[in-house]
Formats: C-alpha cells, sequence, structure tokens
C-alpha cells in the first residue's frame, strides 16, 4: 500500500504553524493596501471598477475611489523565526457581501478589524459578525491624513470595545506598522496555545 507522507518538498517545515485571518472593515478603509503592503507574495485581487448600477445599492462615502473588491484580497506573511505564517483574506466592505464575509471567516483564527475615524460606525458591522461568529479581533485603526484623532478611551467607547480586544493605531502603507499589527493579532491568538516569539 502507498504511503500518503510524501517525501518530497513541503510546503510548509515541520514545526510551522499557520493562521488564517480575515482583514475586515468598511468600503475604503485601506484593506487591499494593507494586503498589498505585507504580503511576501504577489497578493491575489478582485478588484473591479465601481459601476453607476453598484451606486444604488451601496454606500460609499469615499471620494475618488474608482475600484472595489468584489470578493476577497489574499497575501501571506512569515512572521518571528519564520514559525507562524499567515494567510490573510481581505473581505470586501459592503453590506451585500455580509453572507461573503461570513463564508471567508469559516476556519479563520482572527481578525483585523481596520476603522477610519472619519466614519467609526461603519465599523460596528464587522464588530458584530466577529462577534456573532466568536472570532478573536485586533482593531487597527488607519492613520489617514484627513481623519481626526481620537484617543484610545474614545474609540473603545464609540466602538463597544471590550477591554480584552487590543487596538493599534496603523498606516497600512508601511509595513512596519502593519506588520505590528499582526504581531499584536497573532499573539493574541496563539497566547492561549503557548508562547509566541517575535
Amino acid at each position: 500500500m502507498a504511503s500518503i507522507v510524501s517525501d518530497g518538498p513541503q510546503y510548509l517545515p515541520m514545526g510551522t504553524r499557520s493562521v488564517k485571518i480575515v482583514i475586515l472593515g468598511a468600503f475604503g478603509v485601506g484593506k487591499t493596501t494593507l494586503v498589498q503592503t505585507i504580503s511576501e507574495i504577489a497578493p491575489l485581487q478582485t478588484e473591479e471598477r465601481l459601476t453607476q448600477a453598484g451606486q444604488s445599492v451601496d454606500d460609499l462615502p469615499v471620494a475618488g475611489k474608482t475600484t472595489t473588491t468584489v470578493a476577497m484580497d489574499f497575501g501571506r506573511r512569515t512572521l518571528g523565526d519564520g514559525s507562524i505564517v499567515v494567510y490573510m483574506f481581505g473581505a470586501p466592505g459592503q453590506d451585500r457581501f455580509a453572507q461573503t464575509v461570513r463564508l471567508i471567516l469559516e476556519g479563520a483564527l482572527g481578525a483585523l478589524v481596520m476603522v477610519d475615524t472619519r466614519h467609526i460606525e461603519q465599523s460596528w458591522d464587522s464588530i458584530g459578525l466577529l462577534e456573532e461568529a466568536s472570532v478573536p479581533y485586533v482593531i487597527a485603526v488607519n492613520q489617514f491624513s484627513d481623519a481626526p484623532p481620537y484617543s484610545e478611551a474614545i474609540l473603545r467607547d464609540a466602538l463597544s470595545l471590550p477591554r480584552d480586544r487590543p487596538l493599534v493605531y496603523i498606516d497600512a502603507r508601511h509595513i512596519h506598522s502593519v506588520k505590528a499589527a499582526l504581531v499584536a493579532l497573532v499573539t493574541d491568538i496563539l497566547r492561549p496555545m503557548g508562547n509566541f516569539t517575535r
């Protein structure tokens, strides 16, 4: 009988932990940018041009944005000493994709919820989906140049954020900023499973 264990090359070295996370947030909050910034592979993207037909069903407050994610973004990043590989799934932000987001969440160990302080209320649905699915998450406040600055206390109150949920400030265009958010999330996910070294 043939062995089911291959002697050929493995996709991940033995002992490597793989972690599926989902990037959520409203339309235009920077999810695609974040995946592009941090992925060590060429990211999969499903960007399509916005159409007039979509304007009748979507609330799209971001001026000048001409494309949108219609399925998901996908990227990968190795963290620490190579023992953690993070697979990132960027979810679409419009309300009509809520069922798609639920499907993307299947098997996820955690999520980053990206927040734009110009439209804080648009983060509530993403947080609600994660609470419903019992998926741990970190709030990642993407700092736009024209966005009003709020203290962590004010943001936690506005988001009804539990004390055990981390909140970080990021710039989705900068790799070290995004990596810090991923480390915060993965640390939170793996803490019950044992020590995690950056």
